[in-house]
């Protein structure tokens, strides 16, 4: 698997999105390398929008305010591609037109090339238990397994932070508990600050760090 750089705090200082002049959020928030902060609130709150403000993925009619910092630097004014932070959706979003060795390929540095990057392709899906899987089509796979490749693709693109959007929620009870341990385990080796949006108390009390309430009058961190 690709090596991600130093270890890095994600913290949002004042970060605030309004539109049409109206304040939608507030946000001030540190996350340390390896830590899971998990947000919740009702439909509407903010929480989408949160993450879109972090990943940079607001669209124009939006204002931001504030600083995304990671490592020390304002990634606030960068392309979402220039930021290094990863993003994991409900839905695992694999490239149905190519192979489950392709869709890992997409999350690989270009300058990883020939039979190093059939290598980090090999070990990646040994790494999470789907060695030979390669050749298959997406199709094929359960969600499972699916999950697992949409994670192991987002973490080979070395990123230094990690978003989740509601990962485990199209899961059923036992699947969520078994990606819950992947995700969270991996994101934990890789000392990534994670920011989990969520709306079962379950993955925020697997994730075992800070809950930060939208929506409400107050955030809590347990």
């Amino acid at each position: 698997m690709a090596q991600n750089a130093q270890p890095a705090p994600l913290v949002l200082n004042g970060l605030e999105v309004a539109l049409q002049g109206r304040v939608l959020l507030r946000q001030s928030l540190q996350v340390q390398p390896g830590q899971i902060v998990s947000v919740m609130g009702p439909s509407g709150a903010g929480k989408s929008t949160l993450l879109a403000a972090i990943v940079g993925a607001l669209g124009p009619e939006f204002r931001l305010r504030g600083q995304v910092m990671l490592g020390g630097k304002d990634v606030s004014a960068l392309p979402t591609e220039a930021r290094g932070i990863g993003m994991l959706f409900q839905d695992p979003l694999l490239f149905p037109h190519l192979s489950v060795a392709q869709n890992l390929a997409f999350g690989l540095a270009r300058q990883v090339r020939g039979a190093a990057r059939h290598r980090a392709i090999e070990a990646a899906l040994a790494d999470i238990g789907l060695a030979g899987f390669g050749p298959r089509d997406p199709a094929t796979l359960s969600g499972g397994q699916k999950a697992r490749v949409a994670l192991m693709r987002t973490l080979l693109a070395a990123p230094r932070a990690l978003l989740l959007d509601e990962p485990f929620s199209a899961l059923d009870a036992d699947l969520r508990g078994q990606m819950r341990d992947v995700v969270f385990g991996r994101a934990r080796q890789a000392h990534l600050p994670v920011v989990m949006v969520t709306h079962d108390p379950q993955d925020a009390a697997a994730a075992g760090g800070p809950v930060v309430h939208l929506g409400a009058p107050s955030a809590a961190a347990p």
